[in-house]
């Protein structure tokens, strides 16, 4: 049997690695992956000589369309996407660019190569739901958008485009909304990934014992990149095209929540101080995900502990 061509952009990104070791692993496929530099190339290190990557911006519509040309892919995972929050507070135009003008150029490679039976996921957000009432959690899909910064109303643009493309097109789009996931390589950035970097620096003795943080208060539905990276395979082979997906544990735990959990992974003595600056402009209380949707369609359920998550996330840090 022929093996599948699979594209994945963003592969050198959090979730694209270890989304190119799970294909990897299953022994039946040809990848290929985009990157738009080469920072993140040691998150392939285990996998490097088994995937094809090409050095690309989503932003040259004639590149990708002559590397959908190239490759000819049975399967896109569209990954790559400016993920920061913060980020999209400071530069909020860059953010908006760079997330939808990328898919609309990935999009119309596909398009103009006519390679209208190519499987696309386009990976949106759970931030596009913004601030739920408690009476409406845990949040299906049918919620209200309410978005609340720019990244959020950029995965809103790039959700609503998959949708968009499959209407006019026929194209065979599915499209998720993840919840937070985190995992080894997690981009310290993000709260729990810097946490975990910051306790590292104090076990070495390269930082003062001191954590400083912002809203502890806030709840999130955190799933470990492993387990989320199979729900996006499930989705490639049992999505049905044009439908969305919720994805996510069901669960919800406190930024504080974690970041006990993590100090009691650690021998180190760290003192904790919150710091008004740290606070985001607006910050949703509580995400609670509705999985049941997706969960019925395949089977999927999360198996990873989120204990074991923080302790692989601390390890990660202490190896770097």
């Amino acid at each position: 049997m022929d093996k599948k061509r699979v594209l994945i952009t963003g592969i050198t990104g959090f979730a694209g690695s270890h989304l190119a070791e799970l294909l990897v692993s299953k022994s039946e496929f040809i990848i290929f992956g985009t990157h738009v530099s080469d920072h993140h190339l040691e998150n392939l290190a285990n996998i490097r000589e088994l995937v094809n990557l090409y050095k690309v911006n989503l932003l040259d519509s004639e590149e990708i369309s002559r590397i959908v040309a190239e490759v000819q892919p049975d399967v896109v995972y569209h990954l790559a996407a400016s993920t920061s929050v913060s980020d999209s507070f400071n530069n909020p135009a860059e953010v908006l660019t760079n997330n939808i003008t990328s898919e609309v150029n990935l999009l119309e490679g596909i398009k103009k190569n006519k390679l209208f039976h190519t499987r696309i996921l386009v990976i949106s957000s759970s931030h596009v739901y913004g601030d739920v009432p408690l009476i409406d959690q845990p949040i299906d899909e049918n919620v209200e958008f309410k978005p609340d910064n720019p990244y959020a109303v950029s995965k809103i643009a790039q959700d609503y485009l998959g949708l968009s493309y499959f209407l006019a097109y026929k194209m065979p789009i599915v499209r998720l909304r993840p919840f937070n996931h985190i995992g080894p390589r997690l981009s310290p950035q993000i709260s729990i990934s810097r946490f975990a970097k910051k306790i590292v620096e104090i076990e070495k003795g390269e930082s003062d014992p001191i954590m400083k943080v912002g809203n502890l208060d806030s709840k999130r539905d955190f799933t470990d990149v492993r387990d989320m990276v199979k729900a996006y395979f499930l989705a490639a082979n049992h999505g049905n095209p044009g439908e969305p997906y919720n994805l996510g544990t069901g669960k919800v735990y406190s930024i504080k929540d974690m970041l006990d959990k993590l100090l009691g992974l650690t021998s180190a003595t760290i003192s904790i101080e919150i710091h008004k600056d740290l606070f985001r402009p607006s910050d949703i209380m509580e995400l609670r995900c509705n999985p049941d949707k997706f969960k019925k369609l395949t089977g999927w359920n999360p198996e990873i502990e989120i204990t074991q998550t923080l302790q692989e996330m601390l390890d990660y840090w202490r190896k770097v």
